[in-house]
């Protein structure tokens, strides 16, 4: 009832409501006691061959629509290897100027692999077949020409904030390449993300792509780790670049568990989240005190303001509360939805958002 103050219960490790971050952030004690918990049913993989490793590797391939999958150790390695199995002699690879290979990997692919990057669409999610095009014409047309081996696209994009990549443009694009015959990587580590909040199956995305990169840190929990789908003539023997890449563990297996443990449901529970938040956000967009910012074509995150209350003060109080918040960006906070949010019904999740205005 309006007027009245919030009631909010103490909140426990179990209840805790975390808003940043995709995934349930496990501390090292949580963690060990699940592995405990999973590991009567661990096989031990070799050099992250075969065991849970595998069980963990068929089931993903399955998942994805895809023949094969190789587990890797991160998700950076991943990327790398893909564009260059898919790009073979043809040095040229076409990517989003905002997306994390071209951005956060340090140059891998050039460095390592001697590929060129040719970044598309700076400042935005999504680049178009025209653009596309333009790149394959100018490399084709230069005194010497050069061709376009790969090309890769990120969805979300972290470093727009979440944004998807246009899905209508994607299947240009996709057309558009395997008619050429330039192999096509889709950087999908929040793939699941995506699919919870466009509805679109996450098998219309890997049909999509030769080949497909998903995360198992992100929002499967695992302490690390990441898993490569595609076609087995292509990823049968990458387990000796792996190697060769220094990404060929002894042991993999403590990453696979949890990661099987959590994918089993994962997209039930994370409509469920989902779900959960447009009932939160619903909310604090009907009190005057807050002000929500929806990123054009997002995902998971959000941009939240509290008005006649200093950030660092709201962000105490919430955390008290029971709400954990990232640092504020000036006067706004960016919130993520992840698991964490099926913990309490969305109106005491509410309810802590207002205890922060004091």
């Amino acid at each position: 009832m309006a007027g009245l103050a919030p009631q909010v219960r103490a909140a426990t490790e179990d209840t805790r409501v975390f808003a940043t971050g995709d995934g349930i952030p496990l501390t090292p004690e949580a963690y060990t006691a699940l592995l405990s918990k999973l590991s009567a049913g661990v096989k031990l993989d070799d050099y992250s061959n075969g065991g849970t490793i595998a069980q963990l590797e068929e089931k993903i391939a399955a998942a994805l629509g895809k023949e094969t999958a190789v587990w890797l150790p991160t998700g950076t390695l991943a990327n790398h290897l893909a564009v260059r199995l898919l790009a073979g002699d043809k040095r040229r690879v076409l990517v989003q100027q905002e997306c994390h290979l071209y951005n956060d990997c340090g140059d891998c692919c050039q460095t390592l692999s001697g590929l060129h990057m040719v970044p598309l669409a700076p400042g935005k999610a999504t680049f178009t077949v025209e653009d596309a095009d333009a790149a394959a014409e100018r490399g084709a047309s230069g005194r010497v020409a050069v061709s376009i081996g790969a090309l890769q696209i990120e969805t979300p994009v972290r470093r727009k904030t979440g944004e998807a990549f246009d899905l209508a443009e994607m299947k240009r694009i996709s057309r558009w390449a395997h008619e050429r015959g330039i192999g096509t990587h889709l950087d999908g580590a929040r793939l699941y993300i995506a699919s919870a909040y466009s509805g679109v199956p996450v098998r219309e995305y890997t049909a999509l792509f030769d080949t497909v990169y998903v995360s198992m840190y992100k929002y499967f929990n695992a302490a690390s780790g990441a898993v490569l789908a595609g076609p087995k003539a292509l990823l049968e023997n990458l387990f000796h670049t792996r190697r060769m890449f220094g990404g060929g563990l002894h042991r993999s297996w403590p990453f696979a568990a949890v990661a099987l443990h959590f994918f089993d449901g994962f997209e039930e529970r994370y409509k469920k989240s989902v779900r959960a938040s447009e009932k939160v956000i619903s909310a604090l967009q009907s009190n005057s005190r807050f002000e929500v910012a929806r990123v054009p074509g997002g995902t998971n995150i959000f941009l939240l303001a509290a008005k006649g209350v200093e950030p660092q003060v709201f962000q105490q109080r919430v955390q008290d509360a029971g709400v954990t918040l990232a640092s504020p960006a000036g006067d706004k906070f960016k919130i993520a939805v992840n698991e964490t949010w099926n913990r309490v019904p969305p109106l005491e999740i509410v309810d802590r958002f207002r205890k922060g205005l004091g």
